[in-house]
């Protein structure tokens, strides 16, 4: 039997706002960029050779991060230090559709 708490949909608006939060996060370098930093704050000369992509690329990328509230930057002289926004982890995990289990 499945849990009728569980299939309740959430309101339209937040649907949208979690479709938005998952195609973020869904790209490959952007994925890529939230696992890294998932081990602690780097330095964006730290994140470009690990990611592989060119800088104005991973720039792009990053700059999505922070639209999208996932990751924060920090300027430390010629240097910026990203970071995974200290909710991001709650807020994907919120975005994704509930998991339940059918009981027979």
């Amino acid at each position: 039997m499945v849990d009728a708490t569980l299939m309740t949909r959430p309101p339209a608006r937040d649907l949208d706002a979690a479709v938005r939060l998952l195609e973020v996060a869904a790209d490959p370098v952007r994925l890529t960029v939230l696992r890294l930093l998932g081990d602690g704050q780097r330095c964006v000369c730290r994140l470009q050779p690990e990611v592989g992509v060119a800088a104005n690329l991973l720039s792009y990328h990053l700059k999505v991060l922070r639209q999208a509230g996932l990751v924060t930057a920090s300027r430390r002289g010629r240097w910026v230090d990203y970071a995974l926004a200290p909710d991001a982890l709650d807020r994907l995990h919120t975005a994704l559709p509930p998991i339940c289990e059918v009981s027979t």
